[in-house]
């Protein structure tokens, strides 16, 4: 749809000159602020108390890409994306008999992993370590057709397709690289607490939209990777996503009502509400996970009855959906011993078949006490 069939006569436009703002009325938010940094900290805490905190990681990096995909409309659900990692090695893009969008979710996935690596390395957020994700994120698919990589060179809107609106004209072209060195120079240098320096950067980075496509996804990633490089979290494990699909309108006229009032307090309010909704959430679903770790452990060493049995109970909770010749290379257990294993995990109903194995196909398994927890 061009656009010239689009009505822009109620179309916000981007807020030029007018960021970083020269003074935020703390009073506004500063309870928000307080509950957000508290409820990240108690989730935190509990991570860093766990013997394994991959266990806990894998499914909530699984969620995030699975919802932050589904947001810009690519749906694919959580048993697809571990189908996939059962059957492909880290670094393939395989899309022989995958959906594209599972694809997608993959490289959503991955290219957050990608940009965590980085900053492990002690690179710096930076235009170029952005582009590079980018170039990951949209590197196979529908998105190697969108300029993976690059900076936009034409004019981008935000549009509801169904009532033909514009909602919002991002920064102009021609304006987006000023518009690039003034947030990265926010980003390295601005003293605001660590919370408020993602808000803002987020609404930033999603007003200037610098990409042909992609711009929700990465804009998402930058707060996490944001909180993580400032210390509030001690790993990069903290995912928003899920909150801002939920209450998705407001977040985008929370957003749009920056650029058309000035409003920034408002956003950083929404923006704390939802870090501080999600912690909450994600340290339920974390206890529900180390509950059932903790049940489960006394489970395999009874049924197992072997010294590898919290090796294969590590294994089964960080690789869910699996494959038997996955089981018997990656787990580090004898194989002999990791096929037997299978047999009395399926006997005690702890792990269930999703495909039954097909010549040189071994079966594929699922481990649905997690599996109920982490769907999405």
């Amino acid at each position: 749809m061009s656009v010239m069939q689009l009505d822009l006569e109620n179309a916000v436009h981007y807020h030029y000159d007018q960021f970083p703002p020269t003074k935020l009325d703390y009073g506004h938010f500063v309870d928000n602020l307080i509950k957000a940094t508290d409820a990240i900290a108690r989730y935190d805490q509990m991570l860093k108390n766990m013997h394994n905190s991959e266990i806990l990681l894998a499914p909530l990096r699984n969620q995030e890409a699975v919802i932050s995909s589904r947001m810009e409309g690519t749906v694919s659900t959580m048993d697809e994306i571990l189908k996939y990692e059962a059957d492909h090695e880290a670094d393939t893009a395989d899309s022989t008999n995958v959906r594209s969008e599972v694809i997608e979710t993959i490289l959503y996935q991955r290219a957050l992993k990608a940009a965590q690596g980085a900053l492990n390395d002690g690179y710096p957020i930076s235009q170029s370590m952005i582009k590079g994700v980018h170039q990951r994120l949209l590197s196979f698919g529908r998105g190697a057709l969108k300029s993976p990589g690059e900076f936009k060179t034409e004019q981008n809107y935000l549009a509801d397709k169904y009532k033909r609106k514009i909602l919002f004209v991002p920064i102009q072209p021609e304006k987006l690289q000023d518009g690039l060195d003034i947030l990265f120079k926010y980003i390295s240098e601005s003293t605001e607490p660590a919370l408020i320096k993602a808000a803002m950067t987020h609404i930033e980075f999603e007003a200037l939209h610098p990409f042909k496509d992609g711009n929700g996804r990465i804009g998402r990633m930058l707060i996490t990777l944001m909180l993580w490089k400032s210390g509030v979290i001690s790993a990069p494990h903290f995912y928003v996503s899920g909150y801002f699909e939920e209450h998705k309108d407001e977040y985008i006229d929370t957003m749009r009502s920056v650029s058309e009032t000035g409003n920034w307090e408002e956003w950083c309010s929404f923006f704390l509400r939802a870090i501080e909704q999600q912690a909450v959430r994600n340290l339920s679903i974390a206890e529900d996970i180390r509950t059932l770790y903790e049940n489960l452990k006394q489970t395999f060493s009874e049924v197992l009855s072997s010294k590898w049995s919290v090796t294969a109970l590590d294994f089964v909770f960080t690789n869910p959906v699996f494959r038997n010749n996955k089981f018997t290379s990656h787990s580090g257990i004898p194989q002999a011993t990791a096929a037997r294993f299978t047999r009395i995990l399926l006997d005690e109903g702890i792990i269930h078949t999703v495909e039954e194995a097909s010549g040189r196909r071994p079966a594929l398994y699922s481990f649905e006490p997690l599996m109920g927890l982490v769907r999405v």
